[in-house]
């Protein structure tokens, strides 16, 4: 780039930044010297393809949202956390708030996740194991006891169920007496993740996608401040995935619900802005850092060019990362305290708007008191003592991660044509393409791509294959894991790790029976009967989620809401390929 463009862009950035407010902080270094807000080329200076570097605040945003970096504001501290009852969670999201945790993210057992109430023969065993047990909104009720849900904001990491648990979470805060219209938060709602990695779905793609069409036009009227979708490259990274892998699997299902919208009639500027994204932090430093940087940038070129999307907002890239819970080792388990912190701060370079910190003893079990503590404070040592959030995009310009910021993208732009190409007619079907099953699908060419490449199991194995190339480095020893395959010798004994009681199972499924005993089974039976027939209708003609609000609002459970959805909607069995 020019040295007059360089030099009109560091006009514009600090334009923007005089503009903007900045938090009363000391943005001095230990010694007292003060540093600036941002750095660049010296004066004078030309550097090939700046324009794809630039400067925060600024289109593509491969230096951050915002002009002020973290001078502005700190990214969101927000853990993690749910067990057992509600009542026990509702303790532990006190705990966290009280030392100074930002924002809830709610943890679900296997149960609720998949759908189901905590007296199905399903659920036998897993009750409030690996997260809260939610059957009804009085379970949502107590979870949230004594926390004004109008004064936090809270994400919910669940997919298949999602709609159902968003029902319920804002029936609570009715209940409250809060205006639900100002609510904030996250639902991770990514149905498309769960078919590429995690595998916890209800219905067959097509229904979910109305769902999820239906949450889209819903928050967009009705809780604009409120984001539907979390587009989750988390799960897809811990399933065995590269860096590259996980951005351009999360990019096309980001692109894929950006086409639902807009195939429902929404205005993308007005839409977008309501998808967030949820990454993992993996253990590679710099790579992770480029990675996160080529996600804005990615994001934004293609969200203006293709998508149409001309405000800032609609072309930001916004997300939620959490360090990678699959580079805890059992072994050794306090280097994991390390590793997380290595992890957050390369979240933090990378310009994370939020951000989770695993615990050391997560490898083993649910988190202790104790080591959800040192998690929180891991977050808090690096944005209080260390001087990172002083300077915006403090590596931009290095050698190094400008190089490995075009790689990944390189990469993922490969990933993502061949995913487009995977939906696209063959050119043998093109001769009939008036035959509907050799058109793209309806809602887009990249949710073709998706759903082809879902069903012919090519997600999977890619993944699949990369962890297994993994795995066999680390058996051979190329990759080095402290504790696991190089220096194993250690002093330290074993770990005092939570041990969620069984009698948590049955004493949930004691409150339910009360619960199911105690309500008008009548009005109950109504709201379902309402819900079945308003499944039935086409697409479009009935928003679903006022319906399911009602059934919630009737005291239904979970399961009973979701299987009577599942009557209509079927169920699906993944094909499986070896």
């Amino acid at each position: 780039m020019a040295e007059e463009d360089i030099e009109a862009g560091r006009a514009r950035w600090q334009r923007r930044y005089d503009a903007a407010r900045t938090r009363e902080a000391d943005f001095t270094t230990l010694s007292g010297r003060q540093v600036e807000p941002v750095y660049g080329p010296p004066p004078g200076a030309e550097v090939p393809g700046f324009d794809r570097i630039g400067w925060p605040g600024e289109f593509p945003f491969t230096r951050g949202l915002h002009p002020t970096g973290y001078r502005g504001r700190t990214w969101t501290i927000r853990q993690f956390a749910g067990f057992g009852s509600a009542a026990q969670t509702n303790e532990r999201y006190k705990m966290i708030l009280d030392s100074g945790g930002g924002g809830l993210s709610v943890a679900f057992d296997m149960p609720t996740l998949m759908g189901r109430d905590s007296d199905d023969p399903h659920a036998l065993g897993e009750v409030g194991h690996c997260g809260v047990a939610i059957d009804s909104v009085a379970d949502m009720t107590t979870l949230f006891d004594g926390i004004p849900l109008s004064d936090v904001t809270t994400s919910m990491t669940i997919s298949g169920p999602a709609v159902p648990m968003l029902c319920m979470y804002l029936v609570a805060a009715e209940r409250q007496g809060a205006d639900i219209s100002r609510l904030n938060g996250t639902l991770q709602t990514d149905i498309f993740k769960e078919y590429i990695a995690q595998k916890e779905w209800l219905y067959p793609p097509e229904p979910h996608l109305r769902l999820i069409g239906d949450l889209m036009e819903f928050c967009s009227r009705d809780i604009p401040a409120f984001k539907p979708l979390s587009v989750s490259g988390y799960h897809i990274r811990e399933a065995g995935a590269t860096a590259a892998q996980e951005l351009a699997f999360t990019l096309a299902d980001g692109f894929g619900y950006v086409e639902v919208g807009l195939s429902r009639g929404l205005d993308v500027d007005t839409f977008a802005p309501g998808l967030s994204f949820f990454f993992d932090a993996h253990i590679d430093f710099f790579e992770e850092i480029a990675k996160f940087r080529a996600a804005r940038r990615i994001w934004a070129r293609w969200m203006r060019d293709r998508y149409g999307a001309r405000s800032e907002r609609a072309q930001w890239l916004r997300f939620h990362t959490q360090t990678a819970g699959v580079s805890l080792t059992a072994q050794q388990p306090h280097n994991n305290v390390v590793r997380t912190a290595l992890e957050a701060l390369s979240a933090v370079l990378g310009g994370t708007n939020s951000l989770h910190t695993n615990a050391l003893d997560e490898t083993l079990a649910l988190p202790t008191e104790h080591a959800a503590e040192i998690a929180l404070r891991t977050q808090q040592v690096i944005m209080e003592e260390t001087g990172v959030t002083n300077v915006a995009d403090p590596l931009g310009g290095s050698w190094y991660i400008e190089a490995l910021t075009d790689q990944i993208e390189a990469d993922v732009e490969r990933i993502l044509g061949q995913i487009l190409e995977m939906g696209e007619p063959r050119p043998a079907e093109r001769a009939v393409a008036a035959d509907p099953r050799f058109a793209t699908h309806p809602i887009g060419p990249m949710t073709s791509g998706i759903l082809a490449g879902i069903a012919n199991g090519w997600f999977s194995s890619e993944i699949a294959e990369s962890a297994f190339a993994y795995q066999r480095a680390v058996e051979k020893g190329d990759k080095r894991i402290v504790g696991v395959n190089c220096h194993t010798g250690t002093v330290s004994g074993e770990l005092e790790i939570l041990r969620v009681s069984h009698e948590i199972e049955r004493e949930q499924t004691r409150t339910l029976a009360r619960r199911r005993a105690e309500r008008d089974r009548a009005a109950v039976d109504a709201a379902l009967a309402r819900l079945l027939r308003a499944t039935r209708e086409p697409e479009h003609s009935t928003n679903l989620i006022p319906v399911i609000m009602d059934a919630v609002r009737a005291e239904a459970t979970l399961g009973e809401i979701c299987a009577t959805m599942g009557e209509e909607f079927g169920s699906y069995t993944e094909d499986p390929k070896f």
